[in-house]
């Protein structure tokens, strides 16, 4: 029996869609980079004394909502929250979140998402970068407010080995390792802190990652940083 030019063309429309659906499945990234390198401890890995910075014990640490942590338990492996404090009792607070699982479905929560979630509004949104052991790292600058508080934050996210400061940059860094079969790990490093003035927040922030990072080996600074890039590759993807 002959087939109609309509049956023909819907016979290959639906081999089509089942040769994408079978390629989608066969070219799935499926090795995950953190099995062959893990991160450690960040509990221990991360010092809680580093030049004019120590932890304050006596702050409490403030916890997102139940269904916030609830999200966050399923995309990290890892979560660092402390306060620090400096010997002219200014307060930074750090947040460290590792995932050894960057696909698609359990990509980082950006704060930009996290904070309106807890019920703070983001009045301020910007890249930029941080020049940090001879490296200029991309990084995005908030300010969220609720009443009376105002916090500036100062966030990157290394997928892999590049740090990145857009969900572009996120996707083409996935990318990059998926071609390879490759999934790869990822870590949100948070610096925030409580003042009404944000660019006198930042340069302090600024100061606070370079005294972190040079208490660092070179094996965990690598692994918040990503790997050397020049200014000019770090601006095309902070521009993303």
């Amino acid at each position: 029996m002959k087939l109609s030019s309509l049956h023909l063309r819907m016979l290959l429309v639906f081999l089509a869609m089942a040769l994408s659906s079978w390629l989608a499945y066969a070219l799935r990234p499926s090795i995950k980079v953190a099995d062959a390198s893990p991160l450690g401890s960040l509990e221990s890995s991360i010092p809680k004394h580093f030049g004019e910075w120590r932890v304050d014990d006596s702050l409490p640490v403030i916890l997102p909502s139940p269904e916030v942590q609830a999200k966050l338990d399923r995309i990290y492996n890892q979560v660092l929250s402390r306060t620090y404090v400096d010997q002219q009792g200014r307060h930074i607070m750090l947040s460290m979140a590792y995932g050894g699982d960057q696909s698609d479905g359990t990509t980082a929560h950006k704060p930009e998402i996290c904070y309106p979630a807890q019920g703070l509004e983001i009045v301020f949104n910007r890249v930029g970068t941080l020049a940090v052991d001879g490296q200029e790292l991309p990084v995005r600058r908030l300010r969220a407010r609720m009443g009376n508080r105002n916090e500036p934050i100062t966030y990157w996210i290394v997928v892999g080995d590049q740090a990145v400061t857009s969900g572009t940059g996120m996707k083409l860094a996935q990318l990059r390792y998926g071609v390879r079969g490759l999934i790869p790990d990822g870590i949100l490093v948070r610096v925030s802190s409580l003042d009404r003035d944000s660019e006198v927040a930042f340069r302090r922030h600024e100061e606070f990652v370079r005294a972190l990072v040079a208490s660092l080996d070179t094996s965990m600074r690598q692994r918040l940083m990503g790997s050397v890039s020049s200014p000019s590759a770090n601006s095309k993807t902070a521009a993303l």
